[in-house]
């Protein structure tokens, strides 16, 4: 047993669990970002059934892999909840906003039905940006001193994380978009083919300055880049061939390959991340080893993980399973 790295298995299980929220409900958050530039009310409806059976069994992998940092590396959120404390609030606060504005929708009078969808829109945005923000906070870094935080409340809150927030809103909206060609047919497909292209273009663009304007934020990410010239570029590599994939599935007008296809430049992208920061867990001073839990800490919280994880993972399949093919105006979850 003493063989065993608890600390890996458990970044790979933590991993795993952020870029499973990312991409199950990042095209939930894409599409209620997307909501006020829909065609019409009933392209709305639409839009909101696609997600109806799927939104809030998404937001388990954001419960499982904030339990588990918890667990299993609890230096991160000593250091992280109060350096990034307005951020998180921010966060929650969306996701909490748009679950409310989702469900009050359905059963609202028509008179208020416009408000809950301008409420669900805001929720989505705000959750979004929050996650990019955070997102960036972390590739700053964050300052520390004996193992706690020692900087400003607001030192996350800068022009790169403003962009690194901008970018997930509009890589949010393209999953979003490409969600609902997959989903949807008539109008509302149309006008998803239409404005997927945009968001692309947008999300390619931030790409491009964040790419250049990281290095100059952190030495140790410069490094990382330019000491390993080959295996490290494939990921980019692959982040910009998914991205042709995707502009390509839309001309041809196919409607599953781009939204895989812009699944795949998440995890690229996501991996791009890990691989530029590893092994340090709390940047720019604390590694995984530094903010691990105690051996007998993580075997014990791995025996209940190992029972939840396979539970997890085959509740979602069956739900995609049973609520699968195209939503139609007038038929849905509620």
């Amino acid at each position: 047993m003493d063989m065993i790295d608890y600390t890996m298995i458990w970044a790979v299980i933590i991993a795993f669990g952020v870029i499973m929220y990312v991409l199950l409900d990042g095209f939930d958050l894409g599409v209620g970002i997307l909501y006020p530039f829909a065609p019409n009310e009933d392209s709305r409806d639409v839009m909101m059934n696609t997600v109806a059976p799927f939104w809030d069994g998404n937001e388990t992998w954001l419960v499982l892999g904030g339990a588990g940092l918890l667990g299993a590396f609890p230096l991160v959120y000593s250091v992280l909840l109060p350096a990034l404390y307005l951020g998180v609030f921010l966060l929650l606060a969306g996701l909490i906003f748009r679950g409310v504005a989702f469900e009050f929708r359905f059963k609202a009078a028509p008179a208020q039905k416009r408000y809950w969808s301008i409420s669900f829109a805001i929720g989505s945005a705000v959750a979004a940006l929050a996650q990019g923000i955070v997102v960036g906070a972390y590739i700053q870094g964050f300052e520390t001193e004996n193992f706690a935080y020692v900087g400003g409340a607001f030192d996350w809150l800068t022009p790169f994380s403003v962009l690194t927030g901008i970018g997930l809103v509009l890589g949010y909206a393209l999953l979003g978009s490409t969600w609902i060609i997959m989903k949807t047919e008539g109008e509302v497909q149309e006008w998803a083919y239409r404005i997927a292209p945009k968001l692309l273009a947008g999300v390619l663009g931030v790409f491009v300055i964040i790419s250049f304007w990281t290095p100059l934020v952190d030495e140790f990410v410069r490094d990382r880049w330019f000491s390993n010239l080959f295996v490290i570029w494939l990921l980019p590599a692959g982040a910009l061939g998914c991205a042709y994939l995707i502009l390509q599935a839309i001309n041809r007008r196919n409607e599953g390959i781009p939204f895989v296809a812009t699944m795949g430049l998440f995890v690229f992208t996501y991996l791009g991340l890990l691989a530029s920061k590893w092994p340090y867990v709390v940047p720019p001073d604390y590694t995984l080893y530094d903010a691990a839990s105690a051996r007998e800490s993580q075997a014990f919280l791995l025996i209940g993980v190992l029972f939840v994880v396979p539970v997890v993972l085959a509740y979602t399949a069956w739900t995609y399973w049973v609520f699968r093919g195209k939503v139609r105006l007038g038929e849905g979850y509620h």
